[in-house]
C-alpha cells in the first residue's frame, strides 16, 4: 500500500479512482456518513460549528486511512486538478474554491503513479506547485491546461 506524502495530491488520486473510475469502493459520502452519527442536517451542523470552509474531521480521518492498493494506483493514467472535483464536495460540502484549502504543495507523490501520461489542469498545478510544468515533462507527462 502506498503512502502518500501531500493530501490534497492524495484526494485528487481519489477522486479519478472513486468518483470518476469508480474501481475504489465503496465510495465516500460524507452525508450518509454524517447521518451515521447522528448529524440529520449537514448544512446545519457545519453552520453552527463554524464548518463552512474547512475539511471536515471525519472526512479527513476517511481519505488519510483510506488505503489505495498499488494495483489500482497503477491504473491512474491521468488526473485532473480542478476546483470542482467530487471529492472536495465530499471533504467541504459548501467550500466555494477561493482560498488554497485543497492546494497541492508538493509532486513527490508522482512517484506513486507509474503509468500517469497527462495531467488536466496543469496550469492550476503550476500556481500551487512552481515548477510543476517542468517536473511533468522531466517525467514524460503531457500537462494540459
Amino acid at each position: 500500500m502506498a503512502d502518500f506524502r501531500d493530501f490534497a495530491f492524495k484526494l485528487v488520486v481519489v477522486d479519478k479512482l472513486m468518483y470518476r473510475d469508480k474501481t475504489l469502493t465503496p465510495a465516500f459520502g460524507i452525508e450518509a456518513h454524517m447521518r451515521e452519527r447522528g448529524v440529520e442536517d449537514l448544512d446545519d451542523h457545519m453552520e453552527e460549528n463554524g464548518l463552512d470552509f474547512t475539511i471536515l474531521d471525519e472526512a479527513r480521518a476517511y481519505f488519510e486511512a483510506l488505503e489505495i492498493p498499488d494495483e489500482l494506483l497503477a491504473t491512474v493514467d491521468e488526473l485532473v486538478f480542478d476546483g470542482g472535483l467530487k471529492v472536495y464536495r465530499e471533504c467541504a460540502p459548501v467550500w466555494d474554491g477561493e482560498d488554497d484549502l485543497f492546494d497541492v504543495r508538493s509532486l513527490d507523490d508522482l512517484d506513486l503513479l507509474p503509468n500517469l501520461g497527462v495531467v488536466t489542469g496543469a496550469r492550476s498545478l503550476e500556481h500551487m506547485c512552481p515548477g510543476a510544468k517542468d517536473v511533468l515533462a522531466a517525467r514524460g507527462i503531457t500537462g494540459r491546461h
